[in-house]
């Protein structure tokens, strides 16, 4: 995104003013979503109604507020893009028996012993293959989450242990643009970043994964037995189910192997689904399949917990994420645009001293831009441009930094409601961020075992220089000099 200063009888931002303004972003969106438990898309567009007024009073042009916004959303264009393409892409994937077989195959193969666990090494596992942790949310993951929920485990945590593997993937792929983003903004190699990123990513999934198998094995239904295999009979009874589902899913990890785009990828995965549901069904018509993409896929098979799973997907199920990407990045557009973020950050940056308190900063930062802005790409540019200097300065690698940007950045944006990674979640699965974020351990554990790198030295990547300069002061320690 290019930073342009306002035109005219603009006057600069003061860091008080800044710091001000944004803890009255913070006030109006937490109490409007966690108080009173608003929509996020009103209490974000009040605050970006305030910022307006707020830029108006101090002379900004019409010009450079229209400018902001259209700066603001032009990041946003192909994940709005591919968010249309995902809500078609369930709808067609139900319809066809995709996603039904994933819960019919998944129910004889997944053990309800150690489900939540289960869930969570899936996710994971997939998820690096894939490098999308929407995709894996919006596929397996409905599958999954139906079979959690007929099982009798809570809701919340089922979406938590889903939405945690789902992360880990995208995080450790080399497939992932957020991976990437974080690679490129630090000046690191991918697969430097990729192994430097294991030293706090490992630890927080090994915790994960022990917590969910604490908390989720066994079901919690005693009548679960019955409930699955109600729902194994109406699955059968009204979706084709069979082994050839599991083509579409083939096809998308050949495409990401071969490093075909998302848009590219979604688009042939929904035109296999709609040939898969003519060879099912010769007789269904193209108004019908148009419907099921525009309005998403009804399912009217008699059985209300599976008609409550499965009735989702279509364009038009999306819009609400896609109106609250627009509002998300309007505002990030207009907190650059006036250097609201940037005047907070950079001071900031250049008062701490030691690694610990470094890294504890870019972590908040990261954790901040989430937070005030719920845009998960400016969590990693904006810190990444603010701390790289001084990361650099104190004889820390540009991979310190990379990690740094993930851990505070990428994992975080699914636990802020008004965040575009959390609404989509949360809209997708039917759980609220709020529920499902406390059992959402991997994106809280990520930080905190990157702070504790950060102030122990464990995995915290150093210049080469700064690295000759320690054991230099070690041995001369060592050697009474």
């Amino acid at each position: 995104m290019k930073e342009e200063q306002p035109k005219k009888n603009w006057r600069s931002v003061h860091f008080g003013e800044a710091i001000t303004i944004l803890l009255a972003m913070l006030v109006i969106m937490g109490f409007g979503v966690i108080k009173f438990g608003l929509s996020p898309m009103t209490p974000v567009l009040l605050v970006i109604a305030l910022v307006i007024l707020w830029a108006k009073l101090r002379g900004a042009e019409w010009d450079d507020i229209h400018g902001g916004i259209i700066e603001g959303i032009k990041t946003g264009i192909i994940p709005i893009f591919i968010f249309i393409l995902i809500g078609a892409l369930i709808s067609v994937w139900i319809a066809a028996g995709i996603i039904p077989s994933m819960m019919v195959f998944g129910f004889h193969l997944i053990s309800a012993q150690w489900f939540v666990p289960s869930v969570f090494l899936v996710c994971a596992i997939i998820g690096t293959s894939i490098g999308s942790a929407f995709t894996i949310i919006s596929t397996i993951g409905i599958a999954l989450f139906g079979m959690g929920t007929t099982m009798g485990f809570n809701p919340a945590l089922v979406a938590g242990a889903i939405i945690s593997g789902a992360i880990f993937g995208d995080k450790t792929s080399p497939l992932s643009d957020s991976t990437n983003l974080a690679s490129a903004i630090a000046e690191s190699e991918l697969f430097a970043h990729i192994k430097n990123l294991m030293w706090s990513t490992i630890p927080a999934f090994l915790v994960s994964l022990v917590l969910y198998f604490i908390l989720g094995t066994g079901a919690s239904d005693t009548n679960a037995l019955g409930k699955i295999n109600a729902t194994l009979a109406t699955l059968n009874g009204h979706f084709s189910i069979t082994w050839w589902a599991a083509l579409p899913l083939v096809i998308m990890l050949v495409c990401a192997w071969r490093k075909v785009p998302a848009i590219a990828t979604l688009l042939i995965n929904i035109g296999l689904a709609i040939v898969m549901i003519f060879i099912e069904k010769p007789s269904t018509s193209l108004s019908s399949i148009a419907t099921m993409i525009e309005s998403g896929f009804v399912s009217k098979t008699g059985n209300a917990s599976v008609d409550a799973l499965l009735t989702r997907g279509g364009i038009s199920a999306m819009m609400s994420t896609v109106s609250l990407i627009i509002l998300t990045l309007t505002l990030g557009g207009l907190l650059m645009k006036f250097n609201i973020i940037q005047t907070a950050m950079v001071p900031l940056a250049k008062r701490l001293k030691s690694s610990g308190s470094l890294v504890t900063a870019a972590i908040l930062s990261g954790i901040g831009v989430n937070v005030f802005v719920g845009e998960q790409y400016l969590s990693v540019i904006l810190p990444g441009k603010a701390f790289k200097q001084t990361f650099n300065d104190r004889g820390l690698d540009n991979l310190a930094l990379s990690r740094v940007l993930e851990d505070g950045g990428t994992v975080i944006n699914y636990l802020v409601p008004w965040g575009v990674a959390a609404v989509f979640a949360a809209n997708t699965l039917g759980v609220s961020t709020l529920a499902y974020l406390p059992f959402c351990f991997f994106s809280l554990l990520s930080p905190i075992f990157s702070i504790l790198s950060g102030f122990t030295g464990i995995g915290l990547k150093r210049l080469p220089s700064s690295e000759d300069s320690s054991a230099t002061a070690a041995t001369m320690a060592a050697d009474g000099r």
